[in-house]
């Protein structure tokens, strides 16, 4: 985000404050601000946001701004001006973090980043709540070569590591960096790491693995680990379309909304294992988190993580629940 952005959401906002009457309002709410609100994992997590604060005698409301940072300005700015008390927000643009902090905190209300970390105008951190993006990449790399191992492709098969990547995000860098070095721990090849950039959609993902696939034709075995699972998603749909079969991926997803589908339906599919990540903890942790400083005037805590687990499709469903 350049200058002009900030200076734009700083004056929208201020703007907002005024005609707001300084954001005073009787109603206790709280917002919650996703950048990919229509991801089962955001739409979870909106569920357990608006079930928590309901629970504690608020209102709240969820705005999906996609990958929009326009969007995301005007969401703060009607959360400032409509008196909300308090916004969760998963910025699509980490760079927002000074300007859309500094605009809460003059107008006297809480934030909270969740999922991605933002910093503010200070170099400080936004209080987080969300995941460990290190531990998480570590977990999903751990099974990764774990797999990897037992499938016996380190004894002389042609085999590739796809590394599908946000590399504008540091939260996904951290995941995939991580994931890339357990791998490597397990025993593959430092070059066999091929490297894939998308949004954290699984449309480019899929565009952006296809053209990979061609340009490494000698390749008859693939891993596959990403941000999300839309970033898996993406290259197993890519994967099939170049006619590998599920015997030929060994695809670990970060999330598993989309990794258990395929096991529900009892296909074969390139997802052999996923870490589940609750959306619906993250919301409702974020929802607390909140309302706790809102009502006792205690400071927000800087980090709240929330809990993983490997799941595969021998106990997905005892875990998690799957639509």
């Amino acid at each position: 985000m350049g200058i002009n952005l900030k200076t734009a959401l700083l004056a929208t906002v201020s703007g907002a404050i005024l005609s707001a009457g300084a954001a005073i309002a009787e109603d206790k709410e709280i917002v919650a601000i996703y950048k990919s609100g229509t991801q089962q994992y955001f739409i979870d997590q909106g569920d357990g946001f608006k079930a928590a604060a309901e629970e504690l005698g608020y209102t709240a409301k969820i705005i999906n701004v996609e990958l929009d940072a326009n969007l995301a300005i005007s969401a703060v700015s009607d959360a400032i001006a409509s008196g909300a008390k308090g916004i969760g927000i998963t910025a699509p643009d980490q760079a927002m973090g000074p300007a859309v902090s500094r605009a809460a905190a003059e107008a006297g209300v809480l934030m909270v980043a969740t999922d991605d970390p933002i910093m503010q105008e200070d170099g400080n951190p936004v209080p987080f709540v969300g995941f460990d993006g290190k531990a998480m990449g570590t977990e999903v790399g751990k099974r990764a070569g774990e797999l990897l191992v037992e499938s016996g492709w380190l004894d002389g098969a042609k085999y590739g590591v796809l590394s599908v990547e946000v590399q504008t995000l540091s939260v996904c860098n951290d995941r995939t960096n991580a994931a890339q070095e357990q791998v490597i721990a397990a025993g593959a090849s430092a070059d066999s790491i091929v490297h894939v950039s998308y949004d954290g959609t699984a449309d480019t993902s899929l565009a952006a693995t296809g053209p990979v696939l061609t340009s490494n034709p000698g390749i008859d075995k693939w891993v596959v680990f990403a941000c999300n699972d839309e970033g898996v998603l993406g290259a197993n749909n890519a994967l099939k379309n170049a006619g590998y079969g599920p015997d030929d991926v060994i695809a670990v997803g970060l999330g598993a909304y989309e990794a258990c589908r395929p096991w529900k339906a009892g296909i074969p599919s390139g997802f052999k294992a996923a870490l589940y990540l609750s959306g619906t903890d993250v919301g409702d942790a974020a929802a607390r988190t909140l309302i706790n400083s809102i009502e006792t005037g205690e400071p927000l805590p800087l980090k709240t993580v929330a809990n993983t687990t490997i799941v595969d499709p021998s106990n997905y469903a005892d875990v998690m629940p799957c639509d």
